[in-house]
Order: structure tokens, then sequence, then C-alpha cells
């Protein structure tokens, strides 16, 4: 009986003595959780710079040379390059300003007279980009846009014979609109695409059109394939 009770007694004395050892033993630090931050799913914008070169077929609907009305029924075929800078917002929208020249010739009257066009071609221009499997506007890969630019053209034409004598020429500064339409390829910073432009231009002319060997060609357009790189900075 004493022997039970001793060992009772111990046991208690145990229990008891526990949460004093307990307190004795060297605590183990906190475990360190760093704090992470929230996926940003969003894509930030950038500047870029662009350059172009392609292929243009200038196309009239008539025109008028020394006081005679004449249409044109072949197009002049010319090409075009040109420098740009822009910026991306990200979420699919760009704008840029571009600066082109372009060297057509050809076009053709139905008097045997031929047109042949330099413009210097200053354009700005805004555009909506979309990747073609569904993903952000600059998540690389396949993808295609669209767009619309305003600007101005400086012209220098020369109006030939059918026999190629030079017979009149002259500048004229001109209002200018383009619609766009291609298919890109995203690299990262380097972004190439092949792309249709449209450029319209109401009037190209000698001035002013009271001089001797006066013309005028109504209701320009100036159909263009062109190759462009993009590089993002």
């Amino acid at each position: 009986m004493r022997k039970l009770t001793a060992l009772t007694l111990a046991a208690f004395a145990s229990v008891a003595m526990s949460p004093a050892f307990a307190a004795d033993l060297t605590p183990y630090p906190p475990v360190y959780v760093p704090d992470i931050p929230p996926v940003d799913y969003g894509l930030g914008g950038s500047f870029y710079l662009r350059g172009s070169i392609g292929g243009d077929i200038w196309t009239a609907v008539n025109g008028q040379y020394c006081a005679c009305v004449a249409t044109f029924n072949a197009p002049g075929y010319g090409l075009d390059g040109g420098v740009g800078v822009g910026y991306e917002t990200g979420d699919g929208l760009r704008a840029d300003i571009t600066l082109d020249y372009l060297h057509i010739n050809g076009l053709t009257a139905t008097t045997g007279n031929t047109v042949n066009l330099r413009s210097g071609l200053v354009m700005a221009n805004a555009y909506y980009d979309f990747m073609l499997d569904g993903g952000a506007s600059v998540g690389g890969g396949w993808g295609a846009y669209v767009g619309a630019g305003l600007g101005a053209a400086k012209n220098y034409s020369e109006v030939y014979t059918g026999g190629g004598v030079l017979q009149a020429w002259g500048t004229s500064l001109e209002a200018a609109g383009a619609v766009m339409a291609g298919v890109t390829y995203d690299m990262g910073n380097m972004v190439a695409d092949v792309g249709y432009r449209g450029i319209y231009m109401n009037k190209v002319m000698n001035q002013p059109a009271n001089i001797a060997n006066a013309y005028v060609i109504n209701n320009n357009w100036i159909n263009e394939i062109r190759g462009t790189l993009r590089y993002r900075f």
C-alpha cells in the first residue's frame, strides 16, 4: 500500500513539474513566411521604333490636263519606305507617327499621258492589336491588327506624253488618310508584321492651277503591301 501511494505521488509530481521543464527548453524560432506580392496579370506599355518597306499600286478616277478631261486605265507601280516612333499601352491599343517616302511611276490616262509621283507622307496612326490565339496583345506569337491614320503629303508629280516627253510638273501639299490591317509575329523586343495600307488623297496636282499645262488628278488611292519591324524599348 505504501509503495502504491509513493508511486501515485511521484506521478502527480512529474505532471506538475513538466511545465517547468518545458519552460527550460530552448524555444524554436518562428517559421519565416515571406510576403508574396499579388500576381499582376496586366502588361505594361512601351515605346517602340519602326521601319517599313513595301510595294505600291496607284490608281485614280479621272483628271484634267490643259482643260481636257481624261480617265485613267492603267495603274502606276512603285516602292515605299518609312520610319516611325510610337507607344503601345499593353492592352491592345497602339499609336505612332510615321514618315514615308513614295516613288511611283506609270499612272496612265486614256489620252496616252503618264504620271509619275514622288511623295513625302507624314501620318498620325492608331491601331488595335489582338492575338490570334486569344492571349494578351503583347503576349508573344501570332497576332493581327487594324488601324487608321490621318496626315499630309508633299507631292511632286510629272506628266509625260505617250512618247515619253516631259510636259508638265509641279508640287502640292495635300491632306491624306489611311486604313491598315495586317498579321504580326511577336518575338518579345521585336515584332514583325506584313500588312496592307490604303492611302487616299483627294488630289495630286501642280500648283498654282492657273500655270501653263496645269493638271489635277482626282480621287487617288495608293494600295501598299508592306513589311514592318518594330523594336520595343
